[in-house]
């Protein structure tokens, strides 16, 4: 175990130094490039050698793919400090980034190489990342986060799911769910601790005495309800009692966020869009029981993407930002590109969910939404591209 901890505490590029740095880029990057051409495969101006369909090709990529590295790279960052230890550096964490991208490659050319052995690349970064995660945190004796990595098998699984389902049912909607709904559980696991965390300490440093509510029991309930509302909108998406219960967590969750503060906090972009990434998470619990009432008015793509380019669009953006900046020696502060980042990624949103309530102009705004992220993300990627390469300010290395 000491020499590990020699072997960890890196001394080589920054690039490898923090799980954030190569996953935060590798995502951004990805980003960009898997929307840029996804409106033309999907309209069949042009081919890609995947053996998935367009559709699950997108949803994978999106959630497997993109949303898989933002989880890692926040996890592998956010550990050291739950657990005290230092942080996955150098090779190792070389070697699971690789894996990451090999995954990509792979899904990209699973017509030729055939799905079975591009589901087991593609597998290996959850189930890695589940096994590098679960060593650390169990050494540093710090039990109570396992949920975390009990999540990240169970997004594991759903990847495995994906893949099997796409090739033997010929579309992959459940597994799309259950992946889905996995990460909507760990932006409300996650989120629900560092958005009332940073707005305390924000409000603290104003002297402003009345601080967001803690969680207790309410809030434990109110996590209980949403996975019990995931669950049955995984299996049971069309049944109208599936309805009441994502309502209802909906509206819960809003309730949570309520208690947080979230208005005090405008003067600073940076930790009000915390508050706004989970405003979309209980937001599209009410969206998707709309869809399964009123589904000629509503359409469920359109329902879903208040989750997948809302909620998890605009937080993952929240926390790759911040963690960014407060990891290489940066101001705390979004600067006014940093916020036309956030915006163009809500814009997407609002564009595709428009896409599913006006199809008349569903073709002009599916373009709308996919230029609007692919903005976001070329701005993310050249803000804080350089920061994620560069040595933390302050030190050589």
């Amino acid at each position: 175990m000491a020499t590990a901890e020699r072997q960890r505490a890196w001394t080589g590029p920054a690039f490898l130094s923090a799980g954030f740095r190569p996953l935060f880029l590798a995502a951004g990057v990805w980003a960009i490039a898997a929307i840029a051409i996804w409106p033309a495969f999907f309209m069949g101006e042009v081919a890609i050698p995947t053996a998935f369909p367009p559709i699950d090709w997108h949803v994978h990529e999106m959630i497997f793919g993109y949303g898989a590295a933002v989880v890692a790279g926040f996890l592998l960052t956010a550990i050291p400090n739950w657990t005290g230890r230092l942080p996955v550096a150098g090779l190792p964490l070389g070697c699971l980034a690789l894996l990451w991208v090999a995954g990509r490659i792979a899904i990209f050319f699973s017509g030729p190489i055939g799905w079975l052995p591009a589901a087991i690349v593609d597998a290996a970064f959850l189930l890695a990342l589940a096994g590098v995660a679960a060593r650390e945190v169990l050494a540093g004796k710090n039990t109570r986060n396992l949920k975390v990595v009990v999540l990240i098998l169970l997004l594991a699984a759903a990847n495995i799911a994906f893949h099997a389902e796409s090739a033997l049912a010929g579309g992959a909607s459940a597994a799309t769910r259950a992946g889905l709904g996995v990460i909507i559980m760990l932006i409300l696991v996650i989120g629900g601790r560092v958005v009332p965390s940073f707005t305390h300490n924000w409000l603290g440093r104003r002297g402003d005495p009345e601080r967001p509510v803690s969680f207790g029991r309410a809030d434990a309930a109110v996590m209980a309800l949403s996975a019990l509302a995931l669950l049955l909108w995984v299996a049971l998406p069309e049944a109208a009692f599936t309805a009441a219960p994502l309502a209802v967590a909906g509206i819960a969750n809003l309730w949570r966020l309520s208690r947080w503060r979230g208005l005090a906090t405008v003067p600073d972009r940076l930790v009000l869009v915390l508050h706004g990434g989970f405003f979309f998470a209980a937001l599209g619990f009410v969206f998707a029981a709309a869809a399964i009432l009123e589904p000629d008015r509503l359409a469920p793509g359109a329902a879903l993407h208040v989750w997948a380019i809302g909620a998890i669009g605009t937080m993952t953006l929240a926390m790759m930002t911040r963690a960014t900046l407060g990891h290489t020696g940066h101001a705390l502060a979004a600067s006014r590109g940093t916020q036309l980042v956030y915006l163009a990624v809500i814009v997407a949103m609002l564009a595709r969910v428009a896409a599913g309530l006006w199809p008349a102009a569903m073709v002009p705004l599916l373009h709308a939404a996919a230029t609007a992220w692919v903005a976001g993300f070329a701005g993310f990627a050249v803000i804080y591209g350089p920061m994620l390469v560069r040595p933390r300010r302050g030190r050589e290395g």
